[in-house]
């Protein structure tokens, strides 16, 4: 299980949301770049980065600063946020991102993300943030009325990478992984699943290393991180461990 720190870009700055509220953003950082270099240095091997002022804007907005965090680390970054064409994944894949996250152009375009998928195999990820259920886009500031296992079967055939399910209710309170509605999502695809929203402590590291949830890829952990709730060498640790029994 990969275990991905959270970094979330706001005017070029590294933020933390509450159930992603543009205007309840904590910054934590104000240098992104060293916040990537810190959390190397505490052991992660897969940065998560998301571009929150292009998922509003539909195009990169804080591509400075992606910049410098990929010139600070050597670990592969995934990132999303305003990626709705395939000139822009092409850029950015370029530029040394590992995988791109398409989130609001899965729901509007879903002929692009197999587009992408096709031209860039292992390298496209689809972002699925929901609230109650039902798919959000643009930021979040959008409700459909589409399911998210829908969504997620939609590109079953597609040869994307994996899916990131976010929880909106959850993320950035702390509140504990929806362990439940992420395992309803990866029974439901053969498309490997990583949790996102409201990991809160090693419990929640602890959950996620139980056998039914050896089917998911790993989780994102952010706010938990920054307010010191969850230390980094412990949660490491633990991965390691249940990594090493299982060799």
């Amino acid at each position: 299980m990969i275990l991905f720190p959270a970094i979330d870009l706001k005017n070029g700055e590294c933020v933390r949301l509450l159930y992603g509220d543009m205007d309840k953003a904590t910054v934590f950082n104000k240098d992104p770049a060293a916040q990537a270099e810190a959390f190397e240095r505490q052991g992660f091997t897969y940065l998560h980065v998301v571009d929150l002022d292009g998922a509003f804007a539909g195009k990169p907005m804080n591509a400075s600063a992606v910049d410098a965090i990929l010139a600070r680390v050597t670990m592969p970054v995934q990132l999303g946020g305003g990626i709705r064409d395939l000139h822009t994944v092409e850029a950015w894949l370029g530029n040394g991102v590992a995988r791109v996250i398409i989130g609001t152009a899965a729901v509007r375009d879903p002929d692009f993300v197999r587009a992408a998928a096709r031209r860039f195999p292992g390298q496209i990820a689809v972002g699925i943030d929901a609230r109650d259920g039902k798919v959000a886009v643009e930021g979040w500031a959008e409700a459909t009325t589409m399911e998210a296992i829908e969504l997620g079967r939609r590109f079953e055939d597609a040869g994307v990478a994996a899916i990131i399910y976010t929880d909106i209710s959850r993320d950035g309170a702390l509140k504990g992984l929806n362990v439940e509605a992420t395992l309803a999502l990866a029974d439901a695809v053969a498309i490997p699943v990583i949790a996102s929203g409201g990991l809160a402590s090693l419990a929640d590291v602890e959950r996620l290393l139980q056998p039914d949830c050896a089917k998911l890829e790993g989780a994102i952990t952010g706010r938990a991180l920054y307010d010191g709730r969850l230390d980094p060498q412990a949660a490491l640790a633990l991965v390691r461990a249940a990594e090493k029994s299982l060799a």
